[in-house]
């Protein structure tokens, strides 16, 4: 078997540092490491790797948004996340949008490499401490009400995030390439559907739901 193209992602360099060290095996060959959900985004497009090894709450664009906006890309692309986050809610959201894998950075070095293994050999991993309560909320009912921020769209996600960063409606517009009337649109219908009329509610809202640290 050739060796896996993984990409790195993490918005601290120690952390890029200390998986550059870990996968320096022979089995991989780590082609990028990035440090915001954006460059993930533009990277995985360019280099088109096996695996992504990647953070959850990142700057300009979280991990799970830059997942979505991957697989629609890289169908094939598997990722995996690495991150702080011990709860099972953050877990699952990740399983939905598609990720193969999600490990806490208390994680050893071998665990990660099973982890990898595994998720290239088409299995998915999650860290034993979390398995019996993701699957428990992947099996549970759906509730008939959905999470508010699951109506808004993939562009008032990324606004939702950037706001929540304290960047103004003209910087994002720059950032995504729209106009500032647009923004401010999507700001309107965020504040709308979340029933939450200021930008520091919306800046709490995105930090207690992962979306920001």
């Amino acid at each position: 078997m050739r060796s896996a193209r993984v990409l790195l992602c993490d918005d601290h360099s120690v952390v890029l540092h200390g998986l550059q060290r870990i996968l320096d095996r022979p089995e991989f060959e780590v082609v990028g490491a990035v440090r915001d959900g954006r460059a993930l985004v533009m990277a995985a497009t360019r280099l088109k790797p096996d695996l992504i090894v990647t953070d959850i709450v990142m700057p300009l664009l979280n991990g799970v948004e830059a997942l979505r906006q991957i697989r629609k890309q890289i169908p094939r692309a598997r990722v995996i996340f690495l991150t702080m986050h011990p709860e099972a809610i953050y877990a699952v959201e990740a399983i939905k949008a598609g990720a193969k894998g999600y490990l806490v950075k208390s994680a050893d070095d071998e665990e990660l490499i099973r982890a990898i293994k595994k998720v290239r050999a088409g299995e998915v991993y999650v860290t034993p401490s979390l398995e019996e309560p993701v699957l428990n909320r992947l099996r549970a009912p759906r509730a008939s009400a959905r999470e508010p921020a699951e109506a808004l769209t993939l562009r008032q996600r990324e606004v939702l995030q950037l706001l929540a960063e304290g960047k103004q409606a003209k910087e994002i517009a720059t950032l995504l390439n729209v106009s500032t009337r647009t923004v401010e649109f999507h700001k309107y219908r965020i504040m709308e559907t979340l029933g939450i009329r200021t930008v520091a509610g919306l800046a709490a809202y995105s930090a207690r739901h992962g979306i920001v640290a």
